[in-house]
């Protein structure tokens, strides 16, 4: 990355929409399943997420799976239907427009660190 752009706020924003667009797979992966016989619902493994299923769930209740690099938790606990699925198209459906609202935030966010590069650079 180049010194100009080596900057906190384009580091989070960077790291940001990668999760975002990770979160986003994933999420997708478990809409496409929802009529999968067992297949159980997973998350994107990171600090708010993590801590909000454990605080509700308990730690034991969610299993630690690597994929790709990226760890997800799997919703073992979670009782769905008679065939051991546990997707909730509703609750996909919000935790996909809840991470849209994520995205948007953190591009604006970039816009705001362009603005003041402009801005920045006009004045000299």
């Amino acid at each position: 990355m180049s010194g100009l752009f080596n900057t906190t706020a384009f580091r989070v924003v960077e790291q940001g929409v990668s999760i975002m667009a990770e979160n986003n797979r994933i999420i997708a992966q478990n809409i496409a399943n929802a009529d999968t016989p067992g297949y159980k619902t997973k998350y994107l493994y990171f600090e708010g997420i993590l801590r909000e299923k454990m605080n509700m769930r308990g730690t034991e209740k969610f299993k630690k799976e690597l994929h790709m690099g990226t760890a997800m938790y799997i919703d073992e606990y979670t009782k769905g239907q008679p065939d051991g699925n546990n997707v909730c198209n509703d609750t996909q459906q919000a935790l996909f427009a809840k991470n849209k609202l994520r995205y948007e935030a953190l591009i604006n966010q970039l816009n705001s660190e362009f603005e003041l590069l402009r801005t920045a650079m006009r004045r000299n």
